[in-house]
């Protein structure tokens, strides 16, 4: 008889914590279910900590992701798998950090790639394919990221059963694209050839996913709704709303060349008003999660569905973008391409009726690699624990006892030497060369990592370089790099 992953992993840690839960003593929304549950799984691009009116914005109004966090659980201390777009990614699918995973960096195959030959792989474990042995329908609609047509990295070579958007980031930059991919073949899009501007990426995704939602079936179904929003380029369709943000911000224009053809120089196209079309894009997207869940409900699949809503990395500064405008960071040090938290530390919220309690708030330390053994805890599944880096949070939204981390790891290799960042308990741990001085932060009374206590701390600095010693799997093609 197999244990449940949670149960696994209780015994093997010996450690646990109750996880904070909200003081509200009414009952759930809906009522236990049988059955395996729904799970849409629906990921921003670039959407900071702070972006979000349920985590402290001001200006940007999302109503329907504040309301989806009333409704559910509102994690304070989750982490994305890297701070850019396809380790993040990878991470959230294989259930791996980037020390340990295969695709650690931006780089793809392709006429649309940045120029490496690097995609997920036969052998790499995928929620999708964990989905599959659990008897779900899979789909992937928006941004992939993580191999093109052809290669071992497209979705239907990695659990899905069908997919719909842009196949990789590079071909994300663009809006309004000409084209998109439906289960690998290319699909025109007439209304925005020439680079018109007539079909925007995210209406398309959520007709995508609504249709998907809706379709007869028997068995549970996984959606996993990557939109490109709030990445750049900052363009987006005129609404009253974009009109109303374009009043209240006001913003220096950005003046970009416009690309040649759609997808291959990825260059952003101008903007009158970046900072309103950032806002603008924000609130579009928060409408499109209004869309999905009210399908959802009229459908009769809200209260055996689980919703979960993130982002893939920190607020970014590109395209004309300014995080500091909406303080985008949440108060949190950097941005994207950032190991500090202001590039990792990203929302989460996670709704499901018939099991997590309404208004609830966790301070759990997670991670996108905690995704894959959570998924597997939810639906009976056994995953190795020698492969994967994440614990499920299961008990965390079942009000349980919650299994620790001992520590999360990321290493990113864009930079001319390779940052390396750890979160252990309460301290934080960043160097920016592998043979350079470790900073040293204590997350609890320095949020916004401004005093490096690595002087006055010389175990805790041995400990974590002991950790950045043994988190990382070697790579030949991520090697770290130094200046020394």
């Amino acid at each position: 008889m197999r244990l449940p992953y949670a149960l696994f992993l209780s015994l093997l840690l010996g450690c646990s914590s109750k996880s904070q839960q909200s003081t509200d003593d009414s009952s759930s929304e809906g009522q236990p279910n049988e059955g395996k549950p729904n799970i849409v799984y629906i990921l921003a691009d670039d959407l900071g900590y702070g972006d979000l009116g349920c985590y402290g914005q001001q200006t940007i109004k999302t109503p329907n992701i504040d309301q989806l966090a009333a409704d559910g659980m509102l994690f304070t201390n989750h982490y994305s798998g890297s701070s850019v777009c396809a380790p993040s990614r990878a991470s959230l699918m294989t259930g791996k950090h980037t020390g340990n995973g295969y695709v650690r960096g931006n780089y793809e195959t392709g006429p649309l790639g940045f120029g490496a030959c690097l995609e997920l792989r036969d052998e790499d474990v995928t929620v999708g394919e964990i989905l599959k042995q659990a008897q779900y329908e899979t789909a992937v609609v928006g941004k992939w990221g993580m191999g093109m047509d052809g290669t071992t990295g497209e979705p239907k070579k990695q659990g899905f059963d069908y997919s719909y958007g842009y196949l990789n980031q590079g071909h994300a930059h663009n809006q309004f694209p000409a084209y998109l991919f439906r289960n690998g073949e290319k699909i025109q899009i007439p209304e925005n050839q020439n680079l018109q501007q007539g079909a925007f990426s995210n209406d398309l995704f959520t007709k995508e996913a609504l249709q998907f939602i809706s379709k007869e079936r028997e068995t549970p179904f996984f959606l996993y709704l990557a939109y490109t929003t709030p990445h750049a380029e900052m363009t987006i369709p005129e609404s009253a709303q974009y009109e109303e943000y374009k009043k209240i911000v006001k913003d220096k224009p950005f003046k970009n060349k416009a690309s040649k053809v759609d997808g291959n120089e990825w260059a952003y196209r101008s903007t009158d008003n970046p900072a309103a079309a950032y806002a603008a894009q924000v609130s579009h997207l928060d409408a499109c999660v209004g869309k999905v869940v009210a399908e959802l409900k009229a459908k009769g699949m809200d209260k055996n569905t689980i919703i979960i809503f993130s982002s893939d990395n920190g607020p970014h500064k590109e395209g004309g973008a300014n995080p500091a405008y909406f303080n985008s960071s949440g108060g949190y040090k950097g941005m994207k391409r950032d190991l500090y938290e202001g590039g990792i530390h990203v929302p989460m919220i996670v709704k499901w009726p018939a099991k997590v309690k309404q208004g609830g708030k966790s301070d759990l330390i997670s991670a996108f690699w905690d995704f894959l053994p959570t998924v597997a805890d939810i639906t009976g599944q056994t995953v190795d624990p020698a492969e994967t880096n994440g614990i499920s949070f299961l008990p965390t939204l079942l009000g349980q006892e919650q299994p620790q981390h001992e520590y999360l790891y990321w290493e990113f290799h864009e930079n001319p030497t390779t940052d390396q960042a750890i979160r252990k308990g309460d301290y934080k741990a960043v160097r920016h060369d592998p043979k350079g001085e470790i900073e040293l932060y204590n997350l609890t009374t320095d949020r916004k990592e401004e005093k490096n206590i690595a002087a006055e701390n010389p175990e805790i600095v041995k400990e974590m370089q002991i950790i950045f010693d043994k988190a990382r799997t070697p790579s030949e093609f991520w090697k770290l790099r130094s200046s020394k």
